[in-house]
């Protein structure tokens, strides 16, 4: 497999500040989400907690990358997501380093998921599920308004659960 055709060889930094591979992910599958505290889907949060707290231990993990680029719906510190998302959500899936999703400080995670999705568009707003197998490649992209319990996204999470 092409390295250039997955995610796992962008590094993202951690809400600790630390560099962390993609390549650390594989052989599971991501659902890579760009969040906001102080939007009207906010309370997404809750639906995509339910699904890492349903299918980590199938092999699914939630990333959540804070994101400021859309009605600057993202202004605080990670400290102050972190509790934010803890005390009214029950976050517990992992929250990275704030990123820009577009324009010309997009992260290189953004850039290569773009890059990779079917439409390869930028990110229309905020909490846009980018759908990652086990290989890493982009396999479905949901937008803003598909919530985390729709039936469309869980049947293609747990198709690639399921797959080889």
């Amino acid at each position: 497999m092409n390295k250039a055709n997955t995610v796992h060889d962008v590094v993202v930094k951690t809400a600790s500040g630390e560099d962390k591979s993609l390549a650390k992910y594989a052989g599971k599958v991501l659902l890579i989400v760009n969040v906001a505290s102080y939007c009207g889907y906010t309370p997404q949060y809750k639906g995509l907690e339910a699904l890492s707290a349903n299918y980590k231990d199938k092999g699914l993990e939630v990333l959540g990358f804070p994101c400021n680029d859309f009605g600057a719906q993202e202004p605080g510190s990670l400290d102050e997501i972190k509790k934010f998302c803890e005390s009214l959500y029950g976050v517990n899936f992992e929250l990275f380093d704030k990123v820009c999703a577009k324009g010309e400080n997009k992260h290189p995670l953004y850039e290569k998921l773009t890059q990779l999705s079917s439409t390869n568009e930028d990110v229309a707003w905020n909490f846009e599920k980018f759908l990652i197998n086990k290989k890493g490649q982009v396999v479905g992209r949901f937008k803003s308004n598909v919530p985390p319990d729709s039936p469309e996204l869980i049947a293609a999470i747990e198709k690639e659960l399921t797959a080889r």
